[in-house]
């Protein structure tokens, strides 16, 4: 049977390039499952990439079929975004292939409390606040329209949504320090493989 391994970790943790580099590793041969959002699309984002991006109503409908499986709202600077996913077919433990996804602690458990526990395995990515918001700063500046009070938003939140009392009560006990990226990197892979 198949497994279901979740990305997790605070904005700027390097999440994102970790995900994009275990999907590129063809001996691992991980399908994605692509979450949805009601935020804007960044710069340098595809919509069915990184998010499936709709709209309020398109999520308002998803919730209406009882086909939304966890949902994260967020009210911003900018308005309400939320984050969620779909019960729409993309996790299918039947098919004999391992899946990946992106998300937080509370999309994991809410993923895990649907679909089961046995075939959902949590990778959290943890990286220092210090050179964490370093790299969050400098992602941001190459943004068209840098948000920057934004940044400090999710950048305070991600220390309450994460902290080491949620991820214990998540029985989240392996933590990847993403010091050096290939290190980390291979630590996971390593993990993946042994799993299997």
């Amino acid at each position: 049977m198949s497994k279901l391994f979740c990305i997790m970790g605070k904005s700027a943790s390097g999440k994102d390039t970790i995900f994009k580099r275990l999907v590129q590793e063809e001996r691992l041969g991980l399908k994605t499952v692509v979450s949805y959002t009601t935020r804007p699309m960044r710069e340098g984002e595809k919509d069915g990439v990184e998010y499936h991006f709709v709209s309020r109503e398109a999520l308002e409908d998803f919730r209406s079929r009882g086909k939304v499986i966890e949902c994260r709202d967020y009210h911003t600077v900018h308005g309400l975004w939320s984050y969620f996913m779909v019960d729409d077919g993309q996790i299918d433990f039947s098919q004999n292939q391992d899946l990946i996804i992106i998300g937080t602690l509370e999309s994991y458990w809410q993923i895990r409390n649907f679909f089961g526990g046995e075939n959902i395995v949590p990778i959290y990515i943890n990286v220092e606040d210090g050179l964490r918001l370093s790299r969050a700063l400098e992602r941001e500046r190459q943004q068209e329209t840098p948000r920057y009070a934004e940044l400090c938003r999710r950048f305070l939140t991600d220390s309450e949504d994460f902290s080491w009392e949620k991820l214990e009560n998540c029985e989240i006990h392996r933590i990847y320090e993403n010091v050096d990226m290939e290190r980390c990197l291979n630590e996971i892979y390593t993990d993946i493989v042994e799993m299997r």
